[in-house]
């Protein structure tokens, strides 16, 4: 049986590259996205190692939850970039900025 250290350590790094890819990458918002959803994936395997160590199964239905909420993020963060790239040709972060008003 594998520890439960080693889940942890596996989702530690998981989330470490999201945060690195999140905050070294300041151009691309889709890579900003993916690292986004990178960050909750590695969230959701905590719920389930500790949820599975516990033998509870809250933990499991929270990732139902917040998968379904992640899924909907992606969809309007996507149609939004869609729309941004239609009315400025660009997915620059930059470009976005500028329109602050």
């Amino acid at each position: 049986m594998i520890p439960m250290s080693h889940y942890l350590i596996v989702s530690s790094i998981l989330f470490s590259i999201s945060l690195a890819g999140i905050f070294l990458n300041r151009k691309n918002i889709i890579i900003m996205l993916m690292s986004l959803e990178l960050m909750f994936l590695s969230i959701n395997f905590n719920f389930i190692i500790f949820g599975n160590y516990l033998n509870d199964l809250t933990g499991q239905i929270f990732v139902f939850f917040i998968l379904t909420v992640v899924a909907a993020e992606s969809a309007i963060g996507l149609a939004i970039i869609v729309v941004l790239y239609r009315n400025k040709q660009s997915i620059n972060v930059q470009d976005i900025a500028r329109l602050k008003g």
